[in-house]
């Protein structure tokens, strides 16, 4: 029997920190999730910067590029979309992507 993927309760959205990222522990993998109160989204992606080869992408800076939004990794300031996690300067990388919402102020990740 396969098991089904599932929304995991994560943490409160006041354990984030607006506009900025926050490292968490998701199954034993980190991640980043990115939280933007003006959207009221969450983004989340995989915490390790392919290029770096280091867990750094929540101390990454937020921008913008033709209405998408990425993160900057802090190391070698590749930018990956917070939406599919692409990289925008090398389309054969890319970052894990999850998905998230937010109920009642909790921050909820899909696991499929």
């Amino acid at each position: 029997m396969t098991k089904q993927p599932e929304w995991i309760d994560l943490c409160s959205i006041n354990d984030l920190v607006a506009n900025s990222g926050v490292c968490a522990l998701l199954k034993e993998e980190q991640i980043a999730l990115f939280y933007l109160p003006s959207e009221q989204k969450v983004y989340a992606v995989g915490q390790h910067d392919p290029f770096g080869k280091a867990n750094v992408m929540s101390r990454g800076i937020i921008g913008s590029k033709e209405d998408q939004l990425f993160v900057a990794s802090p190391l070698y300031k590749q930018h990956f979309l917070l939406e599919d996690g692409r990289c925008l300067e090398d389309e054969t990388v890319s970052l894990p992507v999850w998905k998230t919402q937010i109920v009642n102020d909790r921050v909820m990740i899909h696991t499929g």
